[in-house]
């Protein structure tokens, strides 16, 4: 056998880290192990894939749209999610990055739910599930007198089949699971990675009421109700469950929370039932069998001067609008329901990442009341572009089947191609492949070290480097200060500079979520958004975070406490030393989630 050729060409000039990545998990291989395609060819293969959908609606279009996506794609100022890019145009059809699955109180549907779990881990796609319809641990299973083993076993279950498949070993399985606060189980489910080496593909988190908070906040009981039964089987005191949450996240990074009644205020077709789950990293709210198609814009790389390009930005908006209505028409689906619900409401998820370069390179420090209105404006004008776009393609297509049932259409608004337009989402790996920061995530550091593919890659931001070159500040000592602080305070720099650069831990936690809320306001699906304290923060701190994110509006809320955690995607210091110093051209990715809430 030919031995495997591993060295990828890149000709869009991507970063050690990056271009790692991309050749482990995107670029094609033939039938012996070689790679076949070049990193702007893997860009091509994807538009133009895509682009077929053209054909459907107007023949002999492909090949227009085909280079104006590539010409995205190419400059990186837009991409689409993981399963996109690994597997349109090579005969794996699931391109959707996630998926929420049904999971009723039965081995049949638990079962069938697996099987189509594994098919879509398989191909690369994320899942999200609601386990508050399983009866609890303890309770009567009528057809054969015996006692069920609860949610928490069924969450194992799931979590050592998706260990197994592994997502054909090019990205690691990933899965939510969400349980309702109102479930008798739900004190074992906050604790159920109390060891943080277990269920290593679920991230967690608790489906929270309006009543809840309000009761906690009132120090009032609060019921527990068997889900088989609807009757309630014991009351706790809210206050001190929302203590237990608090203090488990405090630990260990989870649970999340999920804010349930924030999240159907804003459900775009209530006619489909509440929306209990979201896909991996809590950014896209779906009712059972739907997906979402999700994509980024690079905000960086539409900048002009110290102001955002509004023409080149909108026209991108209402391009990248298109691709992602495409790659629902292109994709395949491994069963039935999925194609259904995917067609029937055609949800998309346009988001943004390099939010926090963007301001350093303005010169808005992150916390501050300028950054927090400037992003809200940017997230409104994209908000008002992609609904645009998407009312131009159900002129030029037909609206989303369903629309008739839709919150737009009781209200008599013109007809939407896609029920959901936008999603901000982590952006762990695109954000990467784009060089700019993760999401709406602040600087996590200006040196860090990237633990990636089995290996560590210490980098040191490049903006922060280029404008303190042009200041003339730059040093070799400037380099050794931040190296070991990851900050820019200790340095002799100019306090303007400093301040732009302001760093995940240096904010105040009100801040995380003042910007997220912010961006929230804008966005029609949720925001992917972690609060990075750091290691001597208090429970008292992360319990005022879930109160304040709450009455922010956020839909959801993850918290991560610096050292909770042995496995952290991004590490301070760096691993270099002065023998060995970091690499000081390395590219920026952004803040850090929790471990296990990256995509």
């Amino acid at each position: 056998m030919t031995e495997a050729r591993t060295e990828a060409v890149d000709d869009l000039g991507l970063s050690p880290a990056a271009l790692a990545v991309v050749t482990e998990r995107y670029l094609r291989r033939d039938v012996d192990g070689r790679i076949c395609e070049s990193t702007g060819q893997m860009m091509d293969r994807v538009a133009e894939f895509v682009a077929r959908a053209e054909d459907i609606h107007r023949p002999g279009s492909a090949d227009r749209w085909a280079a104006r996506f590539s010409e995205l794609l190419r400059a990186r100022e837009f991409l689409p999610n993981s399963p996109t890019l690994m597997n349109a145009g090579t005969g794996s059809g699931v391109l959707s990055g996630c998926f929420v699955l049904p999971i009723d109180d039965s081995l049949e549907s638990i079962f069938t739910t697996l099987r189509t779990t594994a098919l879509l881990h398989q191909a690369g796609a994320g899942t999200g599930f609601s386990f508050s319809h399983l009866r609890p641990h303890g309770d009567i299973v009528s057809t054969t007198g015996g006692r069920a083993s609860g949610p928490v076993s069924f969450i194992e279950l799931y979590d050592a089949a998706t260990q197994v498949i592994q997502l054909s070993g090019r990205r690691r399985g990933a899965s939510m699971a969400v349980l309702d606060v109102h479930h008798p189980d739900i004190a074992a489910f906050i604790r159920a990675k109390a060891d943080t080496t277990t269920l290593p593909t679920f991230n967690l988190s608790v489906g929270i009421t309006d009543e809840f908070m309000l009761a906690a906040a009132e120090n009032r009981p609060h019921p527990l109700i068997n889900p088989r039964t609807g009757q309630v089987v014991r009351e706790v005191s809210a206050r001190s469950l929302l203590d237990d949450i608090a203090a488990q996240t405090w630990r260990t990074g989870e649970p999340g929370i999920l804010f349930l009644d924030t999240v159907d205020r804003a459900n775009p077709l209530p006619a489909l039932g509440r929306l209990e789950a979201t896909n991996p990293c809590g950014e896209v709210p779906l009712a059972a069998y739907e997906s979402c198609n999700l994509g980024s814009i690079a905000l960086p790389r539409f900048l002009a001067g110290d102001a955002l390009d509004d023409r080149r930005l909108a026209d991108a908006v209402r391009v990248t609008v298109r691709f992602l209505d495409d790659v629902i028409d292109v994709a395949t689906y491994p069963a039935p329901e999925l194609e259904t619900a995917a067609q029937a409401t055609r949800k998309i998820g346009l988001g943004i990442m390099g939010l926090a370069e963007m301001l350093a390179a303005l010169g808005l420090p992150y916390d501050s009341d300028a950054a927090v209105q400037f992003a809200r404006h940017v997230m409104a004008r994209i908000a008002r572009w992609a609904h645009a776009a998407s009312r131009e393609l159900a002129a030029e297509r037909g609206a989303f089947p369903l629309f008739d049932r839709s919150r737009r259409a009781q209200h008599c608004a013109a007809p939407m191609r896609n029920a959901q337009l936008t999603s901000i989402a982590p952006t762990g790996t695109i954000s990467l492949l784009a060089g700019t920061s993760a999401g709406i995530e602040p600087l996590f550091a200006l040196a860090y070290t990237r633990h990636l593919l089995g290996h560590d890659f210490a980098q040191v931001d490049p903006l922060f480097e280029r404008l303190a070159t042009e200041c003339g500040v730059w040093s070799a000592q400037v380099a050794a200060d931040i190296t070991a602080t990851g900050t820019a305070a200790p340095a002799a720099l100019p306090a303007n500079l400093r301040r732009r650069f302001v760093t995940a831990h240096e904010i105040d936690p009100i801040w995380h979520v003042r910007m997220q809320a912010a961006v929230q306001r804008h966005t029609d699906a949720a925001v992917a958004k972690t609060v990075n304290l750091p290691e001597n923060a208090t429970v008292d701190t992360v319990r005022g975070i879930f109160r304040h994110a709450w009455r922010a509006g956020c839909k959801g809320i993850t918290v991560y406490r610096a050292g909770s955690r042995r496995d952290e995607v991004l590490r301070h210091p760096p691993a270099g030393t002065a023998d060995h110093p970091v690499d000081v051209h390395g590219t920026y990715t952004g803040g850090t989630p929790a471990p296990g809430r990256t995509s």
